[in-house]
């Protein structure tokens, strides 16, 4: 097989005994290629333009930038290259941090030579590939209960904030130079909106869904 029809592969992993054992299985493949490699996310970046890969494996945890920032700074320049998440981690918030940030995989380092080349084959034609364990993240997060949505107007947030603060009917009127019964009035609301019976539970379920900063 030609190099042209070769899929070029650039590997990206602070690790260098990792690196060295990825390219050895690379080797192992008729119709691919190693043309770069990168220790961490900013040479990640620099070295993309530069090597111009098909796919990278990508390493999350690293120095300097780290595997999320760096793949959404090489999709800007190099939107083209399909990268697959490589890592230890199988965490709901790297799972969805790689993601979000353009990775067409995400594969646990725990994965067989056979399973990865197959992935770089998928991402090379543009089809994904998930380890189970990050398929399981996406599964259940679909699954998860969507957050409640208020409709709470910007003066009632900033009164609801005074109430998180502790603040009584009178301080917040003070605080906000108007009348003690505009101040009822808006609390009111808030309690209507949040369904609760109570400010304490106002403000309890403010915290809870981050409503007010």
């Amino acid at each position: 097989m030609t190099d042209t029809k070769q899929i070029r592969v650039m590997l990206v992993d602070d690790h260098t005994v990792v690196r060295s054992g990825l390219g050895a299985v690379l080797t192992t493949a008729d119709d691919m290629v190693l043309v770069a490699e990168a220790s961490d996310g900013e040479e990640a970046v620099r070295v993309c333009q530069r090597a111009n890969p098909d796919v990278i494996l990508m390493d999350l945890l690293m120095p300097k930038m780290d595997g999320v920032a760096a793949t959404k700074a090489i999709l800007a320049s190099c939107p083209k290259v399909k990268i697959i998440a490589l890592t230890s981690f199988k965490e709901k918030e790297y799972v969805e941090g790689a993601l979000k940030a353009g990775a067409t995989g995400y594969l646990l380092k725990n994965v067989s030579a056979e399973e990865l080349m197959t992935a770089i084959r998928r991402a090379a034609s543009g089809q994904p590939s998930l380890s189970p364990e990050a398929a399981q993240v996406l599964i259940k997060k679909v699954n998860e209960p969507a957050e409640p949505t208020y409709d709470i107007t910007g003066r009632e947030k900033e009164i609801l904030a005074l109430m998180v603060e502790g603040l009584s009917n009178a301080s917040i009127a003070d605080r906000l130079i108007v009348s003690q019964s505009t101040v009822k009035f808006h609390v009111s609301n808030i309690l209507s909106k949040l369904g609760a019976t109570s400010r304490t539970e106002a403000v309890a379920l403010a915290m809870k869904h981050n409503l007010v900063k």
